[in-house]
């Protein structure tokens, strides 16, 4: 039974006069630590606005949806949520940090730029206050004591994909990666290659770096992928680095010059409303293949998930995303901690207690944190294929746990 509903459980019970009853509801310990908490903030730092507003949105949506299940609660205690806007660099999301400390929050959460994660690095780690960071983060965010991570390292969706690639693509077959001119595809092509060049495996070619813009115009890809598809060496196989609006248009526009082979990339190519977008292309995507590797996929059949993704499709009317996942993760992650420490909790007290909290039974499997603060966890490759008239990602395998 929630905790949620043991609560109602004991109202009615003693309304009845037989609260001797309440034991098969919940631990006494449980029960104490509902009622007697202390009100606490958590700082929810999102972006409201600009190309990043609809992943901050399932940050949001995450994290709201474990409160709602949980009666409002993390470890028993009454829950402020504060939110305050991420922008999109480093002073941006430093201004929302100093406002959020100001504001007496017990953890921070949320952030999607890797810009603005790196930019607060250092404040969250003096100020001493634990932040459960929600997305992808850098590889270079290392040797951190007060950040945790509840989604994964940008490095490891690829590497994911290049052990994969490495067992089952011919030899003798050319690769051709493409990507926006960021350090997050840096991050992410790494990983690839740290996956696949093993066993004599090597890819020939350099990355095709493209201009990074979050809405890219027709034809603003037309170029680096003639240079993929270059008749005299064509490439067999592309790996790509998209996320949005650029997803959607690196995706036609390949379509639209002809290439007919198969696409892989990190999830986030085909996550949100980008399979939406893609109708025109159905017959394409199914003839030649579109496949991801992800940490998560909202038909994952484990009861955790079920929960979830039951839930979150009932409250917003879609299917939740690898970031709304992973908010509500880092929503669960806060609830053990907080309810390890007891009724008067401190910021360096919930970080060491988010060092004890063990296993999570989380919608995308069970996972822990590992020593750099981030989860070990499994990756799944997922094919976008229709869905009754839908196209969706759907999980054909598992790929590999990392972390």
């Amino acid at each position: 039974m929630s905790q949620m509903n043991r609560r109602r459980a004991l109202q009615l019970l003693a309304a009845l006069g037989t609260t001797g009853l309440a034991a098969g509801c919940g631990s006494d310990s449980d029960n104490a630590g509902a009622s007697s908490g202390k009100p606490i903030k958590i700082g929810l730092i999102v972006p409201g606005a600009g190309a990043n507003k609809a992943i901050g949105d399932e940050i949001s949506n995450g994290f709201q949806l474990f409160l709602s299940l949980n009666d409002q609660r993390l470890g028993g205690h009454p829950v402020t949520l504060v939110t305050a806007e991420e922008g999109e660099n480093a002073k941006s999301g430093q201004a929302a940090v100093d406002r959020l400390l100001k504001e007496g929050a017990l953890a921070l959460t949320g952030v999607v730029s890797p810009e603005v994660i790196l930019g607060i690095r250092d404040m969250v780690e003096q100020a001493r206050v634990p932040l459960i960071c929600s997305n992808a983060s850098p590889n270079s965010l290392q040797s951190v004591v007060y950040i945790w991570r509840t989604s994964y390292v940008l490095e490891e969706p690829g590497r994911a994909l290049g052990q994969y690639l490495n067992q089952t693509l011919p030899v003798g077959r050319r690769i051709a990666i493409l990507a926006p001119n960021n350090q997050s595809s840096r991050d992410v092509i790494a990983g690839f290659r740290k996956g696949y060049e093993v066993k004599g495996r090597r890819i020939t070619d350099e990355p095709i770096f493209t201009i990074d813009v979050p809405n890219p115009r027709k034809g603003m890809y037309t170029s680096a992928i003639r240079q993929a598809l270059n008749p005299k060496k064509p490439a067999n196989v592309i790996f790509c680095h998209y996320a949005g609006t650029a997803a959607v248009q690196f995706i036609k526009q390949l379509y639209d010059e002809g290439y007919r082979g198969p696409i892989y990339a990190p999830g986030f190519l085909t996550e949100g409303t980008v399979l939406d977008e893609l109708e025109s292309e159905i017959a394409s995507i199914e003839r030649s293949g579109l496949e991801t590797a992800l940490n998560y996929s909202a038909d994952l059949n484990n009861t955790a998930n079920r929960v979830f993704a039951s839930a979150y499709r009932k409250t917003y009317r879609v299917s939740p995303t690898t970031y709304a996942m992973a908010s509500y993760d880092a929503a669960q992650v806060l609830d053990k901690a907080i309810r390890l420490v007891g009724s008067d909790p401190t910021p360096q007290q919930l970080n060491l207690a988010l060092g004890k909290i063990g296993q999570i039974d989380s919608p995308r499997g069970p996972w822990q944190f590992n020593q750099p603060r981030t989860p070990q966890q499994k990756w799944y490759l997922r094919r976008v294929q229709r869905d009754g008239q839908l196209l969706s990602n759907v999980v054909i395998s598992e790929l590999s746990t990392l972390g």
